[in-house]
Parts: C-alpha cells; structure tokens; sequence
C-alpha cells in the first residue's frame, strides 16, 4: 500500500511539480522514514489511516534522534507535501499534517571571506596543471556569479556568452536565469578550455557540452569540488571550515556592502524570496543605514 503511494508521490513530484532530484530523493526519504516508523509502531497502519497523533509520534521519534531543528523541519515539509498530494488525488479524507507547524528556526549568519581571503584561496592553487587551470577557473567563476555547485558542474559550454560577458545557469527547479560573469572568470575559463580541457585524451559519451570535467572526461561530483575547495583553503592558512557555498555567501556580501541593489543581488544568486537575500543585509549595517538616509523621509 505505502510503496504505491509513495510511488504517485514520486511521480507528482517530477511531472507537476518539477522539482530537483536533490529535493524528490530527500522528500522520498521522508516518506520512508515515516513508513517505517509507522510500520514498528502501529503494525499495519497504511497512510490514509494516519492522523495527527501518529504524526506527531513520528515527530517526536525523530526528535530523539538529535537531529537539527532545520532537519526537523525539513522533514516536516516532506511529509506534508506527501500528505498534501493524497489530499489533491483524494486518497485521503482529509490531511493529519494540516495544524501540525514546523518548529522555529534560528536563523544563522553565513560564514563569509574577505576579499582577500577569497583572492588567497584562489592564488593557493597550482594553476601549471591542467587540473589547478581547471579548479582556478572554477573557484573564479563560482566567486564571480555566486553559483551553488550544482550550477557550476552541470554548466555548460553552449550556455556561455563570454564576448557578452553573460552566462546562462539552470538553476532549482530547472529555472534559468542570465547572470553577469566577471573578467578574470572570463579569462580563466578561456584558458582552461585552450590548454587543459583540449588536452583530454577523450570526453565521456553525453559530457561534450559540460564545461569542466576530470581527467577522464567525465562531469565532476558536489563532493570533487567540495574536497576541492578544501585543500585550497589550508593550503591558503584559512582552516576546514570554507566550502563551495562560502563562495556564493561571499558573493552577496560583497555586493551588499558595496551597496548593489537587493533585488539585482536576489536574480543573480536565483533566490525565489527576497527574504533568502536579505540576510546578507546583516553583514553590513552600513547599508541599512544608507538606505535609509536615502529613501526614508525622517531621514533625509
């Protein structure tokens, strides 16, 4: 009963709502993990049986289990669009998620670099190897347009208007955006497609359109590129803490502190809320202040 469920589920979540396999595979998990739970607590319970009750014991288990307040309720929000699906192909009466809230999220600042941290990490590889071009010119344009890293190694070369110095990203939700993309990227990933990418030996069967890629020819992973950055950071004295989203995070701060638009911040970085963005706005209470002086009439 569950894996047929589970299964619509699945498929509601590709065909209608387009969602990314990262977030389908998480929201599956949920599911399962409610499953489960149900299964060793309430023998044969099957879903449109469940009610807040069960939920909330599912809840409190995973609770127990010491994970994060965000992964709580992350979890919650997979096991409500679950339930919000049965509801919508009416295979339930009615929604045992609907009055149950996520518990309160503190939000926490990001961790950013200087500018000149982020000039150090990037001159701490060994750009003479083909693989240091090719982390150069990553590193480059993940700071330059504040990319995440699924962006970055599912980029594509038909997708880079370098003379414009423009570069199309697919970014959550298979949405594209245009973002702006800085010289010395520019530069770097010129390079890096002159000398090391023309020197592979051979490109892997559907990778030919993927800019960077490993010696064999074949697309990089979130965690090549994670251990990547790593290294690059000790190496630079900036210690374990610096990975691929630092560079994004420092991306919008930057910007911010330098008094760039929140709106323009917001498109380039593909946030849907402005809310996302403004937390950057916490890093330079300069800003806040110009802008108010600015546009406020008690302060003008």
């Amino acid at each position: 009963m569950w894996e047929s469920y589970i299964k619509g589920f699945k498929a509601y979540l590709m065909l209608e709502r387009s969602m990314a396999d990262n977030t389908i595979e998480a929201y599956l998990h949920d599911v399962a993990m409610l499953r489960d739970h149900l299964n060793d607590e309430f023998k044969g319970l099957t879903p449109e049986q469940v009610d807040s009750h069960h939920i909330q014991s599912f809840l409190a288990a995973i609770f127990d289990l010491g994970l994060s307040v965000a992964t709580h309720a992350r979890v919650l929000s997979g096991i409500k669009s679950f339930y919000r699906f049965m509801l919508l192909e009416e295979m339930v009466p009615r929604d045992p998620t609907e009055l149950i809230e996520a518990p309160k999220q503190r939000r926490t600042l990001p961790h950013v670099l200087s500018v000149a941290d982020v000039d150090a990490l990037i001159l701490a590889i060994d750009h003479s190897t083909p693989e240091g071009q090719r982390n150069r010119a990553m590193l480059e344009t993940l700071y330059s347009c504040g990319l995440r890293v699924t962006e970055l190694i599912t980029m594509r070369i038909s997708c880079l208007y370098l003379d414009m110095g423009i570069i199309k990203i697919t970014g959550k939700g298979d949405k594209e955006r245009l973002v702006p993309i800085g010289g010395k990227a520019i530069t770097q990933i010129q390079l890096y497609m002159e000398h090391a990418r023309r020197g592979l030996k051979k490109i892997a069967a559907g990778n030919e359109d993927i800019l960077f890629l490993n010696r064999r020819g074949a697309g990089l992973s979130r965690i090549m590129v994670f251990m990547i950055i790593q290294e690059a950071a000790l190496m630079a004295g900036l210690g374990k803490g610096i990975h691929p989203h630092t560079l994004r995070h420092s991306f919008a701060t930057h910007l911010v502190e330098a008094g760039a638009d929140l709106r323009a911040v917001q498109e380039m970085l593909g946030h849907k809320s402005i809310t996302t963005t403004e937390i950057y706005t916490h890093l330079d209470r300069t800003y806040l202040r110009n802008t108010l002086e600015k546009y406020h009439p008690r302060y003008r």
